[in-house]
This record gives structure tokens, C-alpha cells and sequence, in this order.
């Protein structure tokens, strides 16, 4: 199982003939490790409808075939054409590599009426929970029950987490690893993940790799 940070809070998950990519925000990324063009993604997963998470998923979807995984909303933006599996927070949905279920996350969604999300992606028996864009809520003490894998968080600040948050996430959600997400993309957003990283090892909560844009994790 590898995981590659493409930056911002994209991630594209390879396990075997499987290839997920999450929030492809290429196009516009003045940090992105890849183009759109250059993605081979069997699914597609959205978290929310801002333009620097939904990104390029309709033309890699288009052009991939991909299924669909967003909230109802969301899954709006693309045409009736493609292959989308709909969900609301707290659904899980069956797929052939494990399943995704949709995780509460405090964030604007982009689109009138609907819901930003996170998700939970059971895949080859481990657990990767990518929390999209939010705040620290009450619901990630439960995500401790999940016994996760390695968990995706953003540490920003000003629209997500910042790091002091997202080690007190850690310690609720207590993953085996986590990597941090959603930072440096622009000043605005610019954070040290040393001391994220700090911060959650001197609690001993979990194991945190920092990837650089285009870095890789196995496991």
C-alpha cells in the first residue's frame, strides 16, 4: 500500500490494481506534484465543492472513467453521465477494494445546502482517514474505535485545524501514523509541521511522517 502526497490535501492511494486519488487539486496548485493529465485513478473522492478540493475530479473522472465518491451536493457538480456513489455523514459504502464511509467534518461545503466531509477508506485491511477540510470536533473521539491506520489531517489554520488542534485531534482519533495536510500551499496557510510533529511524538499519541509535495509512504 503506498500513499503519495501530491500537496495541498491531495493524496493518491495505490494497492494493487487499485488507484484512489483524494481532493486532485492540480490545475491552480502552485505546488502540485503532478497534472491532471498525468492521474490514472480507478476513484475519485471529493470531500467538498471549494474549488481547491474538488479541483480537476470531473475531467480525471471523465477521462479515467473513475467512480465517484462526494456527498449528495457535491456530487452535483459532476455530469449524469459519470459514475457516482453518493453518501451523507455517518454512511459507509461497499466498494470492490473495502469501502468508504463518510466522516463529519466542520467546514463550509461550497455548495448551497450541502456538506463538507471527511472519509474513512477501508482498503487491503487498513484504514486511511482523510478528515478533508475541518475544524476539531467532539466526533474524531470516536474515530478511535476504528483503529485507523494512518490518518490525514490538516494543520493550516484559519479555515482548518492549526497544529495545536490537530495534535489534540490525534490524541482522540489515536492513529498508528499520522501526516499532516492542507498547509504551505499559500502564505496564508504557512505552517511548520517540525512542530506538529513534535507537538504529537512528546505525547506519544502517534507516529507522525511529515512527506514533502511528491513524497511516498508504504506500509
Amino acid at each position: 500500500m503506498k500513499l503519495k502526497f501530491l500537496g495541498h490535501s491531495c493524496f493518491l492511494v495505490s494497492a494493487g490494481k487499485y488507484s484512489l486519488i483524494v481532493d486532485p487539486f492540480l490545475s491552480g496548485n502552485p505546488g502540485a506534484a503532478a497534472k491532471p493529465g498525468e492521474i490514472d485513478a480507478t476513484h475519485v473522492l471529493v470531500t467538498h465543492g471549494h474549488d481547491d478540493h474538488i479541483g480537476d475530479a470531473v475531467e480525471i473522472a471523465a477521462r479515467c472513467g473513475s467512480t465517484v465518491y462526494a456527498t449528495v451536493e457535491t456530487a452535483g457538480r459532476f455530469p449524469k453521465s459519470a459514475s457516482v456513489e453518493v453518501g451523507q455523514i455517518g454512511g459507509f459504502v461497499a466498494s470492490d477494494f473495502g469501502g468508504v464511509k463518510f466522516t463529519a467534518a466542520a467546514h463550509g461545503s461550497g455548495i448551497a445546502g450541502g456538506l463538507a466531509c471527511g472519509f474513512l477508506i477501508t482498503i487491503e485491511g487498513k484504514k486511511i482517514y482523510h478528515a478533508g477540510d475541518t475544524g476539531l470536533i467532539a466526533d474524531m473521539g470516536l474515530l478511535e474505535y476504528e483503529r485507523i491506520d494512518v490518518a490525514l489531517l490538516p494543520i493550516g489554520d484559519r479555515f482548518t485545524m492549526g497544529p495545536r488542534d490537530a495534535a489534540r485531534a490525534v490524541g482522540m482519533i489515536k492513529p498508528k501514523i499520522v501526516i499532516p495536510m492542507h498547509y504551505d500551499t499559500w502564505p496564508i496557510v504557512a505552517q511548520d509541521p517540525e512542530l506538529f510533529r513534535k507537538a504529537v511524538e512528546d505525547s506519544g499519541d502517534a507516529r507522525v511522517v511529515v512527506l514533502r509535495v511528491g513524497g511516498e509512504f508504504e506500509f
